[in-house]
C-alpha cells in the first residue's frame, strides 16, 4: 500500500512528466505505479519507424520525461531514488524512481520545477535579444551534471557546417515519400482536438529567414497551415549535445541532460529550437562526430534564443499515460 505522505509526490511526478518534450511532440510513453515505484515505459507504438528505427529519438525523449519526475520529486520533498534499464528481460522498461529520503528543494530547483509546464519548443528564427555567456556556462554545467556535454557552436564555419547538414537532411527526407508521410502523421490539422504532435499554430506559416538558414520540419506539407508570426531573424546560439558512448543508457542520459538544459534555459527567458534531421540519417550523423564532435556521438542539435512566442502546449491527459 502507498505511504499516503508520498502519494502527492507520485501524483506531481506523474503529471509533470507528461509535459516533457519529445520528438514530434508524439509522447512515446507510458507511466505504471506499484506501491511507491514509477515504471517508465517506451511506447513502442509511437516509435518513429523511419526516423528513428533504432529508438535513440524516443529514448531520449522518455529520458527528458525522467528528469522532469526527478525534480517534481525533489520539489514535493523527497530525494528520488532511479534505476535505469533495471530488467534486461523488459526491454521496454526503461527505467523506475520512487520516492527517497525527505529533502528540501534548493531554490534552483524550485525554479526548475515552476517551468515544467511553461516550457515550449520553438519553430522559428529568435530576436535579437543576446544569451549571456554565464547563462551558456550554466547550460553547459547542467548538461555535465547529467553525463553529457552541451558544447555551444560559436565558431562561424561551424555553424555554417550545422546549417549545411540541416539543410541536406531537410531536403532528402522531404524528397522521401516515407519521410514525409511520418512526419505528417504527427501534424495536426487546425481545430484538432488531438493531444498529442504539433499543432498548426506550433509554426509560423511564412518563417523569416535566418542568416544561415536551418530549416525546420514541413509539417503543414501541401497545406497552408502554420502561424502568423514568423517569428525572428537570429539564428540564436547554435548547441550540440553530445555523449561519449552510443548506448540506450547514453541515450537515457542525454534526455536527462536536454530537459536539465531546457529548464534552466527556460528558468531564464530562452527556448530551444530543435534540428535533428542530420541526426537522422547515418552518414551525416558520422560525418558531425568525426569533424565537429571530436568523436563524441552527436545526439541533438539545437539552437538556444530568447522569443516572444507563449503559444500553448498540447498533451494527452495522464488518464491515458498511467497503466
Amino acid at each position: 500500500m502507498t505511504d499516503q505522505s508520498v502519494k502527492p509526490a507520485i501524483d506531481a511526478a506523474l503529471e509533470a512528466a507528461r509535459w516533457a518534450p519529445s520528438v514530434h511532440n508524439t509522447q512515446p510513453w507510458t507511466f505504471s505505479v506499484s506501491e511507491e515505484e514509477i515504471g517508465l515505459r517506451a511506447d513502442t507504438d509511437r516509435k518513429l519507424r523511419v526516423g528513428d528505427a533504432s529508438g535513440r529519438e524516443q529514448l531520449i525523449s522518455c529520458g527528458a520525461a525522467l528528469f522532469t519526475m526527478r525534480t517534481a520529486l525533489r520539489c514535493h520533498g523527497f530525494e528520488p531514488v532511479v534505476r535505469v534499464l533495471p530488467d534486461p528481460d523488459r526491454p521496454s522498461l526503461l527505467a523506475t524512481v520512487r520516492p527517497g529520503v525527505p529533502t528540501k528543494p534548493d531554490e534552483e530547483t524550485r525554479l526548475l520545477g515552476e517551468h515544467i509546464e511553461l516550457r515550449r519548443t520553438h519553430r522559428a528564427g529568435f530576436t535579437g535579444l543576446p544569451v549571456r555567456d554565464r547563462l551558456l556556462d550554466r547550460l553547459v554545467a547542467a548538461a555535465a551534471d547529467e553525463g553529457a556535454r552541451l558544447t555551444p557552436v560559436l565558431a562561424p564555419g561551424a555553424v555554417d557546417v550545422l546549417a549545411g547538414l540541416t539543410q541536406a537532411a531537410q531536403a532528402a527526407q522531404a524528397g522521401d515519400r516515407r519521410w514525409s508521410l511520418e512526419v505528417i502523421r504527427w501534424a495536426r490539422p487546425p481545430g484538432s482536438s488531438r493531444r498529442d504532435g504539433v499543432p498548426a499554430d506550433a509554426y509560423p506559416r511564412t518563417p523569416a529567414r535566418t542568416e544561415p538558414r536551418f530549416p525546420q520540419r514541413d509539417y503543414s506539407w501541401r497545406h497552408d497551415w502554420g502561424g502568423e508570426d514568423g517569428g525572428g531573424t537570429s539564428i540564436g546560439v547554435p548547441a550540440l549535445l553530445t555523449t561519449q558512448d552510443d548506448s540506450r543508457e547514453e541515450w537515457i542520459a542525454c534526455g536527462q541532460a536536454l530537459q536539465h538544459v531546457l529548464l534552466r534555459a527556460a528558468a531564464h527567458g530562452v527556448s530551444a529550437a530543435f534540428h535533428t534531421q542530420a541526426l537522422e540519417m547515418d552518414l551525416l550523423r558520422e560525418f558531425l562526430r568525426h569533424e565537429l564532435c571530436s568523436g563524441e556521438h552527436p545526439q541533438m542539435i539545437m539552437r538556444l534564443g530568447v522569443t516572444y512566442d507563449g503559444k500553448g502546449a498540447v498533451r494527452r491527459l495522464l488518464a491515458d499515460l498511467v497503466e
